[in-house]
């Protein structure tokens, strides 16, 4: 194993010392493992909370700042984050309006904040929970019950996050992020395994000429391994999987995310980004707004994941909206 380690078990805590250390505008609890914005929550402004576990990043601390998260709650490498951390956060970033957990579909995560949830109404902090699930691989995995929670993870607290910068009600920013949940669908496909600190070799062995077709953000198996093929027909898969689950019309608008899995070079993803506008143009399906880059990640795992978006005139507006965070930053 190479990496820019001290140690294995010091990533999480070395890695948040440099976030504190790059980010001045972040405000980062080393002790709680704890990350907010720098000036807290404005007073009567609902807050948006997430969280899981290190080796995704810039998921979620990455997304901490104005018109995104309050608190983001790091555990370690794929590893969710424990209650009292979230109700340390909760605690934290709540300005009266109420608390919004986005809890990616993991067990231990939705157990743990469900537990947090209830540890945060014993302490007078009134919170919803909205739950991402957005992955059209598989119904059940090694980490899950139901659909995993990926790419559509950045869209819901960005939409999320917009409105609740703009004031709306904890039941009305709920709401809008379980629309956008409802609206997102995501696919993965990875060409390595990915290697975590503490175990120090790949989690699987995957043939030079093979590739694992719906592969989780831990690695977890897909639908199949097949045979490597080309960027266009890998698309194709993705796009069919997604599009047979939720249909386009035509006409229709998207937001469509083609993300790294931390090891696959942005060149590679324009070339995928390219064959995904192409097949939606094809289709009278309009691509109204795009991101391409390393936004949730499977520490150095070469893959990629397709999310596309359904996306209606308000949940634009609100993408459009000023956003500054260390990963996502525009209109301000």
């Amino acid at each position: 194993m190479k990496k820019f380690i001290n140690a294995p078990g010091a990533v999480l805590t070395d890695a948040l010392a440099g976030v504190a250390a790059a980010h001045p505008e972040l405000k980062v609890d080393a002790e709680n493992k704890v990350i907010t914005r720098a000036g807290g929550t404005r007073a009567g402004k609902v807050a948006l909370l997430s969280g899981g576990g290190a080796g995704h990043e810039p998921l979620h601390g990455g997304f901490v700042g104005t018109g995104m998260l309050d608190a983001a709650c790091p555990g370690e490498v794929f590893t969710s984050p424990v209650p009292g951390q979230m109700l340390t956060a909760a605690q934290a970033v709540d300005g009266g309006a109420g608390v919004l957990f986005i809890v990616k579909n993991y067990t231990g995560d939705v157990l743990n904040f469900r537990m947090a949830a209830e540890l945060a109404a014993e302490e007078g902090v009134t919170v919803e929970t909205v739950l991402v699930d957005d992955d059209v691989a598989v119904q059940d995995s090694t980490y899950t019950a139901g659909r995993r929670g990926t790419g559509a993870t950045v869209f819901v607290e960005k939409i999320a996050g917009a409105l609740a910068e703009q004031g709306a009600d904890l039941a009305t920013v709920a709401e809008m992020a379980k629309r956008v949940n409802a609206s997102s669908r995501s696919f993965a496909v990875a060409l390595t395994s990915c290697t975590t600190p503490a175990a120090g070799k790949p989690g699987f062995d995957l043939p030079e000429d093979e590739m694992e077709v719906g592969v989780g953000i831990h690695g977890e198996p897909g639908r199949r391994r097949e045979k490597l093929r080309t960027a266009r027909e890998i698309v194709a898969t993705a796009l069919d999987a997604i599009l047979d689950d939720q249909p386009l019309a035509a006409g229709e608008e998207t937001i469509v995310l083609v993300n790294g899995l931390g090891g696959t070079p942005l060149i590679e993803l324009y070339v995928v980004f390219n064959e995904v506008a192409a097949t939606l143009t094809a289709k009278n399906v309009t691509v109204a707004r795009s991101l391409v880059g390393n936004y949730v990640t499977s520490l150095d795992m070469a893959g990629v994941s397709l999310t596309v978006c359904k996306a209606d005139a308000e949940m634009l507006a609100l993408w459009d909206a000023p956003v500054s965070t260390p990963a996502l930053r525009w209109g301000v």
